[in-house]
């Protein structure tokens, strides 16, 4: 499964990056996510519940924060699994600058299989594209209502 988007902020990049790599704000953003702890090494432990027309489960598992430029880009790595399958995937995260804010471009890439995936590739595709969006709409209102984060 593919999904690619892009997400405009009134921000500097660096207030954009900093809060897509503060695990305060992406939990409390992140629909579904139970908890989002340090392992170290810009690794972190998952839980989070979600669902996918009428199959609903709770997935715990790892995100990895890799080849970080700051303000520009990194790359997450994501592997989790729960009672109703399995997710690995990675997503390719640029941040540039547009006028006096920025673009978040994502693409990202994921391998799903158990019961959540029999739903089929659309409602999937679907579900991430439902989930992106509120999460970047929560870190909009994030970054551009707290200067704190810049």
């Amino acid at each position: 499964m593919d999904f690619n988007s892009k997400y405009e902020f009134d921000a500097p990049p660096e207030a954009v990056f900093d809060a897509l790599t503060k695990p305060e704000t992406v939990a409390g953003c992140l629909p579904g996510c139970e908890a989002l702890k340090p392992l170290g090494d810009d690794r972190y432990e998952a839980a989070m519940t979600i669902g996918v027309a009428a199959i609903k489960g709770r997935f715990r598992g790892t995100v990895a924060m890799r080849d970080m430029q700051r303000p520009d880009s990194f790359t997450l790595h994501v592997d989790g699994k729960g009672s109703t399958g399995f997710a690995k995937g990675e997503a390719s995260i640029e941040i540039a600058p547009n006028g006096s804010g920025s673009t978040v471009a994502v693409q990202s890439s994921a391998k799903v299989g158990g019961p959540i995936a029999r739903v089929g590739q659309r409602l999937l595709v679907g579900t991430a594209k439902m989930v992106a969006d509120k999460f970047f709409a929560c870190l909009r209102r994030q970054v551009e209502g707290n200067s704190s984060l810049s």
